[in-house]
C-alpha cells in the first residue's frame, strides 16, 4: 500500500503500486503487506531524529515489523525446509519516504523522480526483510545492485 502524506512534491501514486507488486513478485514475498508513506521533509527529519538519532531529513526509513536475525531467503528454487521464508499473510512493516529529499537526489544523481522513488521503494524494502548495508559485508548492497539491474533501475 502507497500512502501520500505530504504535499510538496505533486506525484503519482499508481505507478508507485505497480512497482511494489512487481517487487513484491521479484522478491518472491507473495502477498505480503508492506506500507510506503510518503512524507514531507519535516516529518522524516523527525523520525530521523527520534528513530536514529540524527538531524535532518534523510531520503528514506525503514520500519520492519519483526526484527530478524538474518534476511530473509529470497531464492525462488530452494530445497524443502531450507532457508526462511515468508508467509503471504505477514506484515513487513512500513518504508517513510521524502519525495522531497528524493527530488533532490535525483537531481543531483541525474536520475528521474520516478526512478529514484523506485529505488528507495526497493531498498527500504530489503531493510523489512532483514538486510542492513550499515553491518553487513556488503551482502545488501550486492543484493540492491543486482535487483536494481532486474528491474531497470540506474
Amino acid at each position: 500500500m502507497i500512502l501520500n502524506r505530504q504535499r510538496a512534491v505533486r506525484l503519482a501514486r499508481r505507478p508507485l503500486e505497480l512497482f511494489l507488486a512487481r517487487l513484491r513478485r521479484e522478491l518472491g514475498i507473495g502477498e505480503a503487506d508492506v506500507t510506503i508513506c510518503l512524507v514531507s521533509d519535516a516529518e522524516i527529519a523527525r523520525m530521523n531524529q527520534a528513530f536514529r538519532h540524527k538531524q535532518g531529513p534523510t531520503d528514506v526509513l525503514s520500519f520492519p515489523a519483526v526484527e530478524r536475525g538474518v534476511p530473509v531467503s529470497l531464492q525462488r528454487r530452494r530445497k524443502a525446509g531450507s532457508g526462511r521464508r515468508l508467509k503471504s499473510e505477514v506484515f513487513l512493516g512500513d518504508v517513510a519516504i521524502s519525495p522531497a529529499t528524493a527530488r533532490r537526489n535525483a537531481k543531483r544523481l541525474g536520475r528521474t523522480l520516478p526512478s529514484e522513488l523506485q529505488t528507495l521503494i526497493l531498498h527500504g524494502v530489503l531493510h523489512l526483510l532483514g538486510y542492513d548495508h550499515e553491518t553487513d559485508r556488503g551482502e545488501m548492497d550486492h543484493m540492491e545492485a543486482r535487483l536494481r539491474r532486474r528491474l531497470g533501475l540506474t
